[in-house]
């Protein structure tokens, strides 16, 4: 390990807390502790706004996780999901000066998770939900989100829907098909899956057909769980059964996610002008260079291949659009704002190897927060 060059970065953790004022005398300390400190905190709880304009809470968000579904290394605990977290809030930093801290709770019940992040709640301006299992992330996200008056954001749902849903808009661009007309095939009924296949729904897509680790999800299929049952109401007008490759003959877009594997020949059965979005990390449901053989696009989750698909393209500026607006949601609205801002940052200049930006380019963020606040204050914004 000493001689790893990724745990010399990590040793010691990769975020710290610093002042934001200097207090070099006892002038100064008076006013940033007691006795000064006491007439905020009394201004405080007369109005309780005012914690917005005088406290860290305007800035800072809680990146929350349990530790069950981390990256694809699955259920490993809250201690060994930390490094995420604090890479999680070390990016919400660097790409929206937005601070953060990792919270990993030692508890996988859903009731409890939610009773402790409410309780931690009036220290934050927003929650970061990251890698809880589905299908208890979708109970946790809807219950915090009645419960609480500020933002709250699941990554592993809406940040991979919201820079799906741009790469895709590039995508089609360059293969020359409209979104209405696609045939989408997604692998993978997970927090992602269903959060992608959604946005897709949401946004025109003309058919998504869904599979989990069984095949196919269709209306007659038995054992589904209530958020599957709800997603083959809405997909799979064809009503296909069976394996993920079979769906793919004549499909247009593939977007995996999940840790299953594609075989080239249902890449090559695919459409003309094929687009491929295998996102599993780390290891792809089909090797770049493979499906490139068949497919006119081509995107990982990887940043060792053109087109990263990554949500760092989302989270920063989606919460720095709504700690600013002061908003006390995030909504579908914002969502698809986000996602329209991000293609718009590609426009015209897609290619088969440019379908969505940089994750250093530095007018994202910006274009998302800005796209954030627009909607929240019912601003339109061109693009």
């Amino acid at each position: 390990m000493s001689d790893d060059p990724v745990f010399t970065m990590h040793r010691g953790g990769k975020i710290s807390v610093t002042p934001s004022v200097d207090v070099t005398d006892a002038a100064g300390l008076a006013m940033a502790y007691t006795p000064g400190v006491a007439r905020v905190c009394s201004a405080i709880a007369e109005d309780p706004g005012l914690a917005a304009d005088y406290t860290w809470v305007a800035n800072t968000v809680a990146v929350v996780t349990d530790g069950t579904a981390v990256l694809g290394l699955g259920d490993i605990g809250p201690a060994a999901a930390m490094p995420v977290m604090e890479g999680k809030s070390l990016l919400f930093k660097r790409f929206a000066g937005i601070d953060a801290v990792p919270i990993c709770l030692n508890t996988t019940d859903t009731d409890q998770i939610v009773a402790t992040v409410a309780a931690l709640a009036p220290s934050f301006g927003g929650i970061n939900l990251e890698d809880i299992s589905a299908p208890r992330c979708f109970e946790i996200e809807d219950r915090l989100r009645e419960l609480l008056d500020i933002p709250v954001f699941h990554d592993d749902q809406h940040g991979t829907a919201i820079v799906t849903l741009a790469a895709l808009r590039s995508a089609a661009k360059v293969a020359g098909k409209p979104l209405a007309g696609l045939r989408v095939v997604v692998a993978g009924a997970g927090a992602s899956g269903v959060a992608v296949t959604r946005m897709l729904l949401a946004a025109g897509i003309g058919d998504v057909a869904v599979s989990d680790s069984k095949g196919l999800i269709h209306s007659g299929r038995e054992g589904l769980n209530p958020v599957k049952a709800a997603l083959a109401a809405q997909t799979n007008k064809a009503g296909l059964a069976g394996s993920t490759e079979s769906a793919l003959r004549g499909a247009d877009v593939f977007i995996g996610l999940s840790s299953s594997t594609v075989a080239e020949e249902a890449i090559a059965s695919m459409a003309d002008g094929a687009i491929v979005f295998a996102l599993s990390n780390p290891d792809p449901e089909v090797h770049p260079d493979v499906a490139g053989r068949h497919a006119l696009v081509v995107a990982t989750g990887r940043s060792d291949f053109p087109n990263q698909i990554n949500n760092s393209l989302a989270f920063p500026g989606i919460f720095r659009g709504a700690l600013d607006a002061r908003a006390r949601r995030i909504t579908e609205s914002m969502k698809m704002a986000a996602a329209d801002a991000i293609a718009a940052l590609v426009g015209d200049d897609a290619t088969p190897r440019y379908v969505i930006p940089s994750q250093f380019d530095d007018r994202v963020a910006p274009a998302v927060a800005a796209a954030v606040r627009a909607v929240s204050s019912g601003t339109l914004v061109a693009y």
